[in-house]
């Protein structure tokens, strides 16, 4: 009996994730741009220890309304000239004109950018407002990845939402929008952060039914703070488990134990992915290294200095 037959005979996902040996996992991070010196410190704390697991790529957002553009720009070109990784950087269509937008695709491809991240993005002033294009700017994620791929061959990921967007009136529509983004040329779509994985699956079954093959990426968030996740999932309408709710119930004041639970969780759910056939997993990181690394390891991703160290 092998390894991996044996853990699956006594224990769950986790161990049965530690115990396979033909894996070809390919994992990626997303972070934010700093607003302080102290935040950018931790955001390259995070980074240069997430660096040596070998990323995909690491993708850099845009605030809500445009408000980081710059400082998304900052932080893309410092990972281009700084590290090993490959930078994907986040791009809307929110409060800028075509013509702007043009400006910044035709600037990242000049500074070494190969890859985009092509959102319609959240509209200016309270997150959940009603969303205007500007009369003379892109009007979705769709006619943004329209006009990434003919300004220049990126990659371009986009968006997908397992329990469906907050404006959107179905599953069925929300599959049509991935369908036309895909035909203007997305090559991957990332999902909206989830915690009731059967939904993601049953969504991930309809797009697969529905003639769309491009990889869907789980997108996966480490729950570091219970509040805030509830405030995120809310404006997102993202379902939160009653099993979940349970598990962080009473821990506000004990960060520690929190983070017991959340790297549980978060390990449990991406080894529970991995049995049913996903490789690529995309970590929400909000600018820390630790669950997510921690989680790399459950899934076979080895820092190649410590491998060296070790084996």
């Amino acid at each position: 009996m092998t390894p991996a037959e044996i853990a699956a005979r006594n224990v769950g996902p986790v161990a049965c994730a530690g115990a396979r040996s033909d894996r070809n996992t390919r994992i990626s991070f997303e972070f934010f741009p700093p607003k302080s010196d102290e935040a950018e410190e931790a955001l390259w704390q995070a980074i240069r220890k997430l660096e040596p697991m070998n990323p995909a790529f690491v993708s850099v957002t845009y605030g809500a309304g445009g408000s980081t553009r710059e400082r998304t720009h900052r932080t893309v070109r410092r990972l281009i000239e700084e590290t090993t990784v490959a930078p994907a950087a986040h791009l809307t269509c929110v409060a800028a004109s075509r013509e702007e937008v043009d400006k910044v695709i035709r600037e990242y491809w000049e500074t070494g950018v190969r890859h985009i991240v092509a959102l319609r993005g959240d509209p200016p002033g309270d997150i959940g407002g009603v969303y205007e294009p500007l009369p003379n700017g892109y009007a979705n994620a769709t006619e943004l990845t329209a006009a990434i791929t003919r300004i220049a061959p990126f990659e371009v990921s986009v968006g997908c939402y397992p329990e469906k967007h907050p404006e959107s009136p179905s599953i069925e529509h929300d599959i049509d929008v991935l369908k036309a983004k895909v035909d203007a040329g997305a090559t991957r779509a990332i999902s909206q952060m989830f915690f009731d994985t059967d939904a993601f699956l049953r969504y991930v079954d309809r797009v697969r039914a529905a003639g769309i093959t491009i990889p869907i990426v789980p997108g996966i968030m480490p729950v570091t703070n219970f509040k805030s996740l509830t405030r995120m999932v809310q404006l997102c309408q993202a379902n939160l488990p009653a099993w979940l709710v349970n598990l962080f119930e009473g821990l506000d004041a004990d960060p520690e134990t929190r983070r017991l639970v959340a790297a549980s969780v978060v390990a449990e759910m991406c080894a529970g992915l991995e049995e049913r056939g996903f490789s690529d997993f995309h970590f929400y990181t909000l600018n820390r290294a630790d669950l997510a690394l921690a989680t790399c390891r459950v899934l076979g991703v080895r820092s190649a200095a410590r491998e060296g160290i070790h084996g």
